[in-house]
Formats: structure tokens, sequence, C-alpha cells
């Protein structure tokens, strides 16, 4: 028996996976027509999400179906030295620790619905509000395009080729855009818990099976000792380096993203924001150290691939693995449509607070301040659809001039960090000082990295955000807070 979704198998799973994603979103609007009744039960479920559903959330956020593809291929190709990869999400863990649940009781008290929101009550600063908003925008445009080239990609090679990568896009596209609509955060919420049960236990099966069948990490270390020794080291000089760059920027970054501060403000109370963060730091181990040994044991499924054959290593285990009996078969079509759903997750839960942004911080902050939920949330979502058909655009016929730009990303988005974070406890926090560093900081980074420069092997983010640190805080302990200023941070919390 082989592993193929070719025909009409393969559009059987697609419909499937869609079309359940599609149901919930009903379901979630059936039992909660309220849900565009205002921005807060539309971006953030009313604030009610408990410990399991905020769990799964934070996962589909963390760990997309890019995570089981592309890591196993890394770990197949760089060795055990990719086993670095663990901390860099036990480090999301930590910052998260850092400032989620302070975030979360002020974000509550003063009805907090976005992260430009939860800027602009700390620094009272439009200058601060509109460059931190851009920037988010700007990341989450470009996380969003990430998303929709994997969707199509996901599907073509899912189906065999049998769904045309555009076919696949339309269609998930489609999927997403009419269950975010119908539910806002909740569907997008438990659609999340869906595809991350799905994709746990499909990730789960095929490190059983590729044990089995080819045996474990020791025999797969033994060959890589007679063949490839070199994969054996632990990074050193420049790898170090390039280590410790990845642990700050994808710790801070992806800590940062205004999706992941989203879904704080979604929490039912402090008490289920830690139990989930707790319960999300075992997930390192169990996706990311899985993911890795999946691709050292691929060594004896697999061996001497190059790095384009690579990228197609899960795709391979998979189909061997499925060939053996018919349990693993069906635990396969598990594992591929929990990866394509992944990815439809990830991408939902972008354009979600994508809108959000457009309807409550530009629309109905600066340009219509008088409008109702009801038109801001209407607003969003134009605007949403909008940005996914220019994305789509750009996905067809991607021109190369662009590929610096978008790997800009969290160069970028890890630059409002310091405002985020530090800002939550610093009363004496300058937003002259804050919002000159984070633009100079940005200006530094996009500079750096579309000249292709790295300074002492320290990437062109962690050099701007040295910067907007440096800027940030000499500029505040000069200038300070003058007493009426100071007053307000008090009444906010702050310090």
């Amino acid at each position: 028996m082989e592993l193929t979704f070719s025909g009409l198998s393969g559009i059987l799973v697609m419909l499937f996976y869609g079309l359940l994603m599609l149901g919930i979103g009903m379901i979630t609007y059936v039992r909660n027509k309220s849900v565009h009744s205002s921005l807060s039960e539309y971006y953030l479920g009313g604030r009610g999400l408990g410990t399991l559903v905020l769990f799964f959330t934070f996962f589909a956020t963390q760990y997309s179906g890019n995570t089981v593809i592309g890591y196993s291929a890394e770990a197949y190709r760089a060795g055990y030295s990719n086993l670095v990869s663990v901390p860099f999400f036990i480090m999301i863990i930590l910052v998260y620790l850092l400032f989620a649940p302070r975030m979360y009781m002020l974000s509550k008290k003063h009805n907090i619905v976005t992260p430009v929101d939860w800027l602009q009550l700390l620094f009272q600063s439009r200058a601060v509000s509109i460059l931190a908003a851009v920037l988010m925008l700007y990341a989450l445009a470009n996380f969003l395009l990430e998303q929709l080239v994997a969707i199509g990609q996901g599907v073509s090679g899912l189906t065999g080729g049998t769904v045309p990568y555009q076919v696949g896009v339309i269609f998930f596209i489609i999927i997403m855009v009419l269950y975010g609509w119908l539910g806002g955060m909740r569907s997008v919420a438990y659609t999340d818990t869906m595809q991350g049960i799905s994709l746990l236990l499909g990730v789960f099966l095929l490190l059983v099976g590729t044990m089995i069948y080819f045996g474990g990490i020791s025999s797969a270390g033994e060959y890589i000792q007679s063949y490839s020794p070199e994969k054996l080291g632990v990074p050193e000089g420049g790898g170090l380096v390039r280590w410790l760059n990845f642990l700050v920027l994808v710790g801070i970054g992806a800590a940062v993203y205004p999706n992941a501060i989203q879904r704080i403000f979604s929490a039912k109370s402090e008490k289920a924001l830690k139990r989930s963060l707790t319960q999300m730091s075992w997930m390192p181990f169990l996706t990311a150290g899985v993911v890795f040994i999946i691709g050292i044991i691929g060594y004896n499924a697999f061996p001497d691939l190059n790095t384009e054959e690579s990228e197609q290593l899960v795709g391979m285990m998979a189909s061997a693995v499925a060939s053996q009996n018919l349990f693993f078969y069906v635990a396969m079509i598990l594992l591929f449509g929990g990866i394509i759903a992944a990815i439809v997750s990830t991408a939902d839960s972008v354009l979600l607070t994508f809108s959000s942004i457009i309807s409550k911080d530009i629309y109905g902050r600066y340009i219509n301040p008088g409008a109702t939920d009801n038109k801001k949330i209407m607003v969003g979502k134009i605007a949403g659809v909008i940005a996914i058909g220019i994305l789509l655009i750009i996905a067809w016929n991607p021109p190369g001039t662009l590929y610096q730009i978008f790997v800009l990303k969290l160069e970028v988005l890890i630059q409002t960090a310091p405002a985020i974070i530090l800002g939550l406890y610093w009363k004496r926090s300058h937003a002259k000082s804050v919002f000159t560093g984070m633009l100079v900081g940005t200006i530094l980074a996009a500079c750096l990295t579309l000249a292709g420069l790295t300074p002492l092997g320290i990437f062109s983010g962690i050099w701007g955000l040295i910067v907007n640190l440096v800027i940030y805080i000499s500029g505040s302990l000069m200038f300070g807070k003058v007493d009426i200023e100071k007053e307000k941070m008090e009444e906010v919390g702050i310090g």
C-alpha cells in the first residue's frame, strides 16, 4: 500500500478538513450570534477563552505545519547542531511569562483590544501608535503571505498534484474568510484546537512509525558518525554566534507577534493564561524535539539527499511508513491533513489580528472615531479581504527584487518589543524616546538587511534592537516624565 492522495481520495481529504473548519465557524456563529456586537467579542472571543482552547490557540500561533516540514529537513541537513531549535521555542515561552500575566491584568482593566491599543494606553502618543501599527501590519502581511504560499504548496503536495497550487489556495482562503467572518476569534481558536490535536497525533504516530521501521536515533547516529561525522558536533565560532542571534530574534520577536499578544487579551482569567503557558512549556520538546528526531532518523531511511530533496523528507518518510499497514496509512492521512489545517489556522489568526488593527487603530481611532463597533468590524473584514487579494497577486508571481523585503519580518517586528515589554514596567518611559528608538532601530535593521550586512556576525534586527534600546533608555533617563505624566502612568498601573 502506498500513501497517495491523488485523484478522488486527495480531493476528499481536502474537502473534509475544509468543511470541518467551516462547520466549526457556523456552529460558533449559531451559538453566539452576538459575535459582531462588539470589538471585544469579535476579536477577543469575549475575553472568554479557557485554559484548553487558549493552550491550543497559542500552540497554533507558535507552531505551524511548516514547523513539521521545515525543521525536519533542517535537522537532516545540519545534523545534531539543529537540536538548538528546541531552545528557540523555550525562549518564546520565557518571554511570554515575563510580560503576559501583567499585560493581561492591565488589558482587562482598560478594555484593550489590540497591541497598538496597548501602546496607546502606555504612551498616549499618536506617533508611537502609528509607527507600531505600520510595523505590525507589515509583519502580519509578510507572515500571511508565507502562509498563503504554504497552503498552495501543501495542498498540491498532499494531493500529488491533483489539486493545483492555485485551486488549493483559493479553496482554503474562501473557507478561512467564511468561518472567520462568522465567528471571529472563537472560530479561529476552536479551529486551532482541532488542527492542534490532529497535528500532535500525526507527528507522534509518524515518530513511532519511523522508529519501528527505520530504527531509533542511536542507529541514525552511528550512520552519521560513519559517513558525516561533522554533523555530530555542536555549534562553534560563527555557528554559536548565529545560534545566539536566532535565540534572541526568534525568542523575543515571536513573543511580540501581534496575533500572539491578542491571545493574551483573550484569556478568560489570569489563572487560565498562566496554566496555558505552563502547558506550552512542554511543547518545544514534544513538537520541535520530536521533529528533530524524525529528521535525524531520516538518515537511515533516505541517506544522501540533496538540499532540494531533503525538503520532501517528511512526505517521503510518511509515505514509507503508511505503506506498511492500514493503521499507519490512516495515521498519515491525519498528519498531512493536520499540516494543512495548521497552516490555515496560522493564517486565520494573522488575518484576524491584521483586520483588528485596521478597524480599531487606524479606522476607529483616526479616520472615523464615532463609528459603531459593528461598522469598525465590517471595515476590518473588508480590509482583510483586500489585503489577501493583494498578497495573492504577489504570491502568484513574486518578483525576485522583493525577496529581501519579505525576510525583514522579525528584524522589523522586534523593534516594537522594548515599547511593549519595557513600557509595561517602567513608568519613566519617555514617549518621544520610545518613538525615536523604534524608528531608528527599524531603519538600521532594514538598511543592513537590504545591504546583506551582518557586522560581527550579528543579525540586522539585533543591531536595530540594540540601538533602539540605547535611544529608548538614555532618552527616558534624560527626559523622564513630568509629574502629571507620572500620575497618568500610575493610574494605568505602570511602575
